[in-house]
Protein backbone atom coordinates (compact mmCIF):
# COMPACT_ATOMS: atom_id res chain seq x y z
CA UNK A 1 0.00 0.00 0.00
CA UNK A 2 1.39 3.80 -0.67
CA UNK A 3 1.50 6.42 2.11
CA UNK A 4 -1.84 7.80 0.39
CA UNK A 5 -3.84 4.51 0.76
CA UNK A 6 -2.61 4.26 4.72
CA UNK A 7 -3.66 7.61 5.72
CA UNK A 8 -6.42 8.44 8.08
CA UNK A 9 -8.72 11.31 7.33
CA UNK A 10 -9.66 12.86 10.68
CA UNK A 11 -13.69 13.72 10.42
CA UNK A 12 -14.05 14.96 13.53
CA UNK A 13 -12.34 16.33 16.41
CA UNK A 14 -13.68 17.07 20.37
CA UNK A 15 -11.06 18.32 22.96
CA UNK A 16 -11.51 16.17 25.88
CA UNK A 17 -9.18 18.42 28.13
CA UNK A 18 -7.23 21.66 27.67
CA UNK A 19 -4.23 21.40 30.58
CA UNK A 20 -1.03 23.26 31.34
CA UNK A 21 1.29 21.06 29.50
CA UNK A 22 -0.78 18.96 27.56
CA UNK A 23 -4.61 19.20 25.63
CA UNK A 24 -6.13 15.88 24.55
CA UNK A 25 -8.43 15.52 21.90
CA UNK A 26 -10.51 12.46 20.53
CA UNK A 27 -10.80 12.23 16.98
CA UNK A 28 -12.88 10.26 14.80
CA UNK A 29 -11.16 9.14 11.21
CA UNK A 30 -11.67 7.12 8.64
CA UNK A 31 -9.51 4.28 8.02
CA UNK A 32 -7.88 2.78 4.77
CA UNK A 33 -10.71 0.41 4.61
CA UNK A 34 -13.81 2.85 5.08
CA UNK A 35 -14.19 2.23 8.32
CA UNK A 36 -14.43 4.87 11.28
CA UNK A 37 -12.68 4.72 14.47
CA UNK A 38 -11.73 6.55 17.07
CA UNK A 39 -8.13 8.23 18.28
CA UNK A 40 -6.89 9.91 21.44
CA UNK A 41 -4.24 12.30 20.66
CA UNK A 42 -2.27 14.20 23.26
CA UNK A 43 -0.57 17.42 22.09
CA UNK A 44 2.45 18.28 23.72
CA UNK A 45 4.51 20.77 22.49
CA UNK A 46 7.44 20.27 20.68
CA UNK A 47 10.98 19.60 23.10
CA UNK A 48 14.69 19.29 23.05
CA UNK A 49 17.15 16.89 25.16
CA UNK A 50 20.95 17.20 25.42
CA UNK A 51 23.62 14.91 25.65
CA UNK A 52 26.09 17.12 27.50
CA UNK A 53 29.47 16.15 27.48
CA UNK A 54 31.77 18.24 29.83
CA UNK A 55 35.82 18.77 29.11
CA UNK A 56 36.44 15.27 30.89
CA UNK A 57 34.40 13.35 28.41
CA UNK A 58 31.60 13.01 30.70
CA UNK A 59 27.77 12.32 30.47
CA UNK A 60 25.42 15.15 32.22
CA UNK A 61 22.69 13.43 34.23
CA UNK A 62 19.50 14.86 36.45
CA UNK A 63 17.91 12.82 38.57
CA UNK A 64 14.53 14.21 39.36
CA UNK A 65 11.05 12.61 40.77
CA UNK A 66 8.65 11.92 37.79
CA UNK A 67 4.59 11.80 38.95
CA UNK A 68 3.72 9.43 35.87
CA UNK A 69 6.73 6.70 36.75
CA UNK A 70 5.81 7.04 40.35
CA UNK A 71 9.86 6.83 40.98
CA UNK A 72 13.19 9.31 40.77
CA UNK A 73 14.92 9.05 36.99
CA UNK A 74 17.94 9.88 35.74
CA UNK A 75 17.58 11.48 32.38
CA UNK A 76 19.95 13.32 30.38
CA UNK A 77 18.33 17.45 30.57
CA UNK A 78 15.19 18.16 28.56
CA UNK A 79 12.50 20.75 28.19
CA UNK A 80 9.95 21.95 26.10
CA UNK A 81 9.76 24.96 23.73
CA UNK A 82 7.71 27.74 24.53
CA UNK A 83 6.85 31.12 23.56
CA UNK A 84 9.99 32.59 25.18
CA UNK A 85 11.59 30.23 22.23
CA UNK A 86 9.30 31.38 19.28
CA UNK A 87 9.87 27.69 17.50
CA UNK A 88 13.73 28.09 17.87
CA UNK A 89 15.42 25.00 19.22
CA UNK A 90 18.84 26.39 20.05
CA UNK A 91 17.51 29.20 21.54
CA UNK A 92 15.59 26.61 23.90
CA UNK A 93 18.79 24.06 24.30
CA UNK A 94 20.62 27.22 25.59
CA UNK A 95 17.79 28.08 27.94
CA UNK A 96 17.60 24.72 29.53
CA UNK A 97 21.01 24.42 29.30
CA UNK A 98 21.17 27.63 32.22
CA UNK A 99 17.86 26.50 33.71
CA UNK A 100 19.19 23.14 34.87
CA UNK A 101 22.55 22.65 34.38
CA UNK A 102 24.06 26.07 34.62
CA UNK A 103 26.64 25.92 31.51
CA UNK A 104 26.58 27.85 28.48
CA UNK A 105 27.78 25.70 25.41
CA UNK A 106 30.15 27.01 22.68
CA UNK A 107 29.06 24.42 20.72
CA UNK A 108 25.24 22.86 19.86
CA UNK A 109 25.26 20.25 17.06
CA UNK A 110 22.10 18.53 16.39
CA UNK A 111 21.83 14.86 16.33
CA UNK A 112 18.32 13.50 15.73
CA UNK A 113 14.94 14.63 15.99
CA UNK A 114 12.01 12.33 16.34
CA UNK A 115 8.34 11.50 17.83
CA UNK A 116 8.55 10.59 21.60
CA UNK A 117 5.57 8.23 20.88
CA UNK A 118 3.57 8.42 17.84
CA UNK A 119 1.12 6.39 18.76
CA UNK A 120 -0.86 8.74 21.19
CA UNK A 121 1.20 12.05 21.41
CA UNK A 122 2.71 14.68 18.44
CA UNK A 123 5.26 15.62 20.85
CA UNK A 124 8.46 16.24 18.57
CA UNK A 125 12.07 15.80 20.47
CA UNK A 126 14.92 17.23 19.18
CA UNK A 127 18.56 15.84 20.56
CA UNK A 128 21.47 17.37 20.81
CA UNK A 129 24.82 17.06 21.45
CA UNK A 130 26.24 20.09 23.71
CA UNK A 131 30.09 20.70 24.26
CA UNK A 132 32.74 23.47 25.00
CA UNK A 133 31.02 24.28 28.20
CA UNK A 134 31.82 27.19 30.38
CA UNK A 135 29.53 28.33 33.51
CA UNK A 136 26.62 30.48 33.16
CA UNK A 137 27.33 34.01 35.03
CA UNK A 138 23.58 34.88 35.06
CA UNK A 139 21.48 31.51 35.97
CA UNK A 140 18.13 31.67 35.22
CA UNK A 141 15.32 30.54 37.25
CA UNK A 142 14.37 26.58 37.49
CA UNK A 143 10.56 25.83 36.27
CA UNK A 144 8.53 26.22 39.68
CA UNK A 145 8.28 22.80 41.25
CA UNK A 146 11.74 21.33 39.58
CA UNK A 147 14.19 19.70 41.97
CA UNK A 148 17.66 18.04 40.00
CA UNK A 149 20.02 16.49 41.34
CA UNK A 150 23.16 16.53 38.90
CA UNK A 151 25.83 14.24 38.47
CA UNK A 152 28.52 13.56 35.50
CA UNK A 153 29.36 10.10 34.34
CA UNK A 154 31.85 8.18 32.08
CA UNK A 155 30.27 6.54 29.23
CA UNK A 156 31.14 3.28 30.82
CA UNK A 157 29.59 4.06 33.85
CA UNK A 158 26.12 5.45 31.84
CA UNK A 159 26.43 2.03 30.21
CA UNK A 160 26.39 -0.04 33.25
CA UNK A 161 23.61 2.17 34.62
CA UNK A 162 22.05 1.59 31.63
CA UNK A 163 22.22 -1.94 31.89
CA UNK A 164 21.00 -2.34 35.48
CA UNK A 165 18.29 -0.82 34.55
CA UNK A 166 18.84 2.43 36.77
CA UNK A 167 18.20 4.12 33.76
CA UNK A 168 14.80 3.80 31.94
CA UNK A 169 14.19 7.64 30.08
CA UNK A 170 14.17 6.67 26.01
CA UNK A 171 15.55 9.69 25.21
CA UNK A 172 18.71 9.56 27.69
CA UNK A 173 18.95 5.84 26.27
CA UNK A 174 19.42 7.20 23.05
CA UNK A 175 21.99 9.62 23.94
CA UNK A 176 23.87 6.86 25.54
CA UNK A 177 23.89 5.41 22.34
CA UNK A 178 24.75 8.23 20.08
CA UNK A 179 27.76 8.64 22.63
CA UNK A 180 28.62 5.00 22.26
CA UNK A 181 28.77 5.54 18.34
CA UNK A 182 30.57 8.63 18.24
CA UNK A 183 33.38 6.34 19.88
CA UNK A 184 34.02 4.12 16.93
Amino acid sequence: MTDKELAETEIKSERKYDGEIIRVDQETVRLANGKLAHRDVVHHAAAVAMLVLTAENRMVLEKQWREPAKAVMLEIPAGKLDERDRGNEVHAVQRELNEEVRYQAATIQLLSSFYTSCGFTDEYMYLYLVTDLTPVTTELPRDAGEFLELGEYTLAEAQELLATGQIQDAKTIMAIQAWELMQK
